[in-house]
């Protein structure tokens, strides 16, 4: 088969099973918790550890992709989601947050190795769409987590689940060597100090620098960031949302979020083919900013009219505000030097998941503090609108 239909099959099924592997310890929370002793909210420290992972894996784990190539570096970053597994599914809290922090390191990789394989087999007048194609992996397999966890829990129990799950993560790796040979060829090219590099403090100084290497980076990257503060505001705050303002069900609220999901999936694929038509991701990606704040405010504004404008408006804002992530990630690959482009995109994704982890932070604030939701989805909203608008005005220094 083509180089490329060779690299988006290998990145899509690891993206998407990292996800689903990832994604079944928040919906296995309670149980997972009460296993270890925990009350149910100690499932925030597990995903606070797991959020530090990937930052970690996104700060200091570049040498490592160097060393090993980015198939091997994505088969090494699934045996550690599995093994974070296996550690949850033992009743020790303490062995349980150290999987919890391999489960996020192993997350970590998928954006830098993903990005290093498409961005030399991608043909550049579809690049953005097969970038996007990619990343939509993301909401898929969060969509097959949330259809089949629960009922396998309830068919087989706990364990068996969390192993069911280990197990496809452990098979991925097998169904992934045969693409090794074509797709690795650049592999250890200076990178012998992989190992101390994930302990170097300097690592993270470098992650700063690296985002000069072009003039347009800076500015991506900020985007990227302001993207990801609503994003992680919606994943996070929707159900509550509709459950506390509109009075929706547990039940009816999940659907809410799986259409926003459902419609950030085919939002990725659609808005990467657009982008690939425009051909200046960075302009598409400032539109975008503008019509996810507007898409926001309707969902706050129109969304309490009736159940059908308030799931017609979720997958509005799936569509626009959580659709980015594969136009972004395509441009960042773009524009770096083509033997960085892993170290890039993990600067800039290190930036876009410490905006993921103040966004809700900040929510959370802003609702302690008016009471009111909607407020607060309307400063978020504002937010991106602001960087897109400061993004308008640095293009035109660019010419």
């Amino acid at each position: 088969m083509p180089l490329w239909v060779s690299a988006l099959a290998a990145t899509l099924l690891v993206q998407t099973v990292s996800s689903f592997a990832s994604l079944a310890v928040p919906l296995l929370g309670p149980p997972l918790m009460a296993r270890a002793g925990l009350p149910p909210e100690g499932i925030g420290v597990v995903s606070a550890l797991t959020s530090a992972g990937i930052c970690w894996c996104l700060a200091c784990g570049g040498p490592m992709l160097g060393h090993y190539g980015p198939v091997r570096t994505l088969q090494i970053a699934l045996a550690c989601i599995a093994l974070g597994l296996v550690a949850l599914s033992q009743p020790v809290a303490a062995l349980g947050l150290l999987g919890a922090l391999a489960i996020g390191f192993g997350t970590g990789h998928n954006t830098p190795a993903g990005s290093q394989i498409l961005i030399r087999a991608a043909p550049p007048r579809h690049r953005t769409l097969i970038f996007s194609i990619k990343q939509a992996g993301v909401p898929a397999g969060g969509a097959l987590a949330g259809l089949v966890l629960a009922p396998l829990v309830m068919w087989l129990g706990l364990s068996a689940t969390l192993w069911a799950v280990i197990g496809v993560t452990l098979l991925t790796i097998l169904l992934v060597q045969p693409f090794r040979p074509r797709l690795d060829q650049d592999r250890g090219a200076g990178q012998a100090g992989w190992a101390r590099a994930l302990l170097s403090v300097a690592m993270l100084a470098r992650s700063t620098r690296i985002l000069g290497e072009h003039p347009t980076l800076p500015l991506l990257t900020a985007l990227g960031a302001s993207f990801s503060v609503l994003q992680s505001c919606l994943m996070a705050f929707t159900a509550t949302y509709a459950v506390t303002r509109h009075g929706a069900s547990l039940a009816e609220a999940g659907l809410i979020v799986a259409v926003m999901q459902g419609a950030s999936m085919v939002g990725r694929i659609a808005l990467g083919w657009l982008a690939d038509r425009m051909g200046q991701a960075l302009r598409h990606l400032v539109i975008q900013a503008f019509i996810s704040a507007l898409a926001v405010a309707m969902l706050v504004t129109l969304g309490g009219e009736s159940r059908w404008a308030l799931h017609g408006c979720a997958a509005l804002v799936g569509i626009t505000a959580i659709g980015w992530n594969g136009v972004h990630i395509a441009e960042l690959a773009r524009v770096a030097p083509l033997h960085l482009v892993g170290d890039v995109t993990s600067a800039a994704s290190l930036f876009g998941f410490a905006g993921s982890i103040c966004g809700p932070l900040v929510f959370t604030a802003l609702v302690a503090w008016s009471g009111s939701y909607e407020l607060a989805f309307l400063v978020m909203a504002a937010q991106l609108a602001a960087f897109g608008a400061a993004g308008l005005l640095m293009m035109r220094r660019f010419g």
